[in-house]
């Protein structure tokens, strides 16, 4: 549920209540579509809201001109209306409902700590049921990484040996031989074995 302001009158204003799957509240009344073009009474029309909610549910998937079709304007002049519905200028109130609705949205499927681990844990749960102790340990794994059990450790290094001298070089080189003189030798010997 959002609020959006309802302005009936000039001089008058109330909250009104909508559900972003339900009909716009009846407390609008007829009147201009949102816009500002001098009349007093704004409301919602049923393409509007229709757009509103194709443009939040459909979220990147379609344009804004297939969603301002989608509610039902003319092909030939919905790219200019997509344009002007999201425009807070023209079309306060769209801008407003459609903002409600993605908020809504992000409220519903919001991730937090408590919904994530809880999450993990009904995974762990299903797929202990169904046997699959590989999916179970990946789960119960997760989540001890979202509690932090886990610490990651990279190490990222930089340089190249372009900025090193020659005497350096030399010195790397002689040092990595040194480090992997061990395995040198065991392959060495393999070889000759074999």
């Amino acid at each position: 549920m959002a609020e959006v302001m309802c302005y009936t009158s000039h001089k008058e204003e109330k909250m009104c209540t909508f559900y972003y799957f339900g009909i716009y509240n009846a407390c609008m009344p007829k009147g201009v579509s949102g816009n500002i073009s001098g009349n007093n009474k704004k409301h919602l029309t049923a393409k509007q809201i229709r757009f509103a909610k194709e443009y939040v549910y459909n979220d990147g998937s379609k344009t804004q001109t297939e969603c301002a079709i989608e509610a039902g304007y003319a092909d030939s002049s919905a790219a200019v209306r997509a344009s002007e519905l999201v425009n807070p200028q023209k079309y306060p109130l769209v801008v407003r409902f459609i903002d409600g609705i993605q908020r809504e949205r992000d409220k519903k499927y919001e991730v937090t700590f408590a919904r994530h681990v809880r999450k993990l844990a009904e995974i762990r749960d299903e797929a202990i049921n169904k046997g699959n102790l590989t999916a179970a340990v990946s789960a119960e794994v997760q989540r001890g990484r979202a509690a932090g059990l886990y610490v990651e450790r990279k190490e990222v290094r930089t340089g190249t040996l372009d900025s090193l001298s020659e005497i350096e070089i030399k010195q790397r080189i002689k040092k990595l031989l040194g480090d992997y003189k061990p395995l040198l030798e065991i392959e060495e010997a393999e070889v000759i074995t074999q």
